[in-house]
């Protein structure tokens, strides 16, 4: 099953009821237990359910801390592709006509299609902007390495080419952190079996100590769907929920519109 398609909400919903359910099923088992002769005892139980619960604490520290780091990642690489795009296309400058001005476009182009895929909520839709991405680089690349070959000592050409390798190399990055790195499967299927057996350890706790069902049992369910939440935000760059801002590349295409209108503004009448 595609985890991605099951919505944020819904993971939240899911959370609570896997929650609630493995409380009841601990708070049963625990009535079964209290009834016969030879009881548990309170004291044992809490200790094994404290060790479990740390245990759980200890993954969620864990788990949150791989998925921050990848967040703040996120971050830094869209300021990294941001200067990158402006680096070459200041370089663009160096190039002959036409093909300066070709360049110009393209690099235009270029960075409507990584905000409009970095923005988008459609994986479908972000795919089908990586080709386009692709053909861009290649057609600058080409373009660098026809005017290189015609000086191959141009410090000018060399550097252009530097600065195309860090764009591409960058947006090679940020696809593999941004869609491709993902939390492992087996650290999902442990955060959920210790969560299980933590949760009928605390309703079976709650059942020997001769309590009634809590009425903060949904709090305790709501609290842990709400980490989860944030858990699965951040594995999940396209969930709306935490987003990293795009700020960056929008400066660059601004300045990139800034410098069009004023070369039209330039331009012989």
């Amino acid at each position: 099953m595609n985890m991605d398609a099951i919505p944020l909400w819904g993971f939240f919903l899911l959370t609570i009821g896997f929650v609630v359910g493995c409380l009841e099923a601990g708070y049963g088992l625990g009535r079964i237990v209290l009834r016969r002769p030879e009881n548990e005892k309170e004291s044992s139980v809490s200790a094994i359910v404290g060790a479990n619960l740390g245990l759980l604490a200890f993954l969620l520290a864990f788990t949150f801390g791989i998925v921050s780091d990848r967040y703040d990642a996120r971050k830094a690489l869209v300021r990294e592709e941001a200067n990158a795009i402006r680096t070459a296309y200041l370089r663009s400058d160096f190039l002959p006509e036409p093909d300066r001005g070709e360049a110009v476009k393209l690099f235009r182009e270029y960075v409507n299609f990584r905000i409009e895929a970095a923005q988008s909520r459609d994986l479908k839709k972000i795919r089908k902007t990586m080709p386009a991405s692709g053909r861009i680089q290649r057609r600058l690349w080409d373009m660098a390495v026809v005017n290189a070959r015609k000086d191959m000592n141009s410090d000018v050409a060399a550097l252009y080419i530097e600065s195309l390798n860090q764009l591409i190399d960058l947006h090679a990055l940020r696809v593999a952190v941004g869609l491709q790195a993902r939390m492992p499967v087996g650290i999902w299927v442990a955060l959920g079996v210790l969560i299980i057996l933590g949760m009928i350890g605390v309703g079976f706790m709650i059942a020997i100590g001769g309590s009634r069902r809590s009425w903060t049992t949904p709090i305790l369910a709501i609290s842990f769907s709400v980490v989860i939440i944030l858990l699965v935000s951040l594995d999940r760059p396209q969930s709306g929920f935490m987003v990293v801002s795009q700020q960056p590349l929008v400066d660059v295409r601004s300045s990139m519109d800034a410098d069009a209108a004023s070369d039209a503004e330039n331009m012989p009448k």
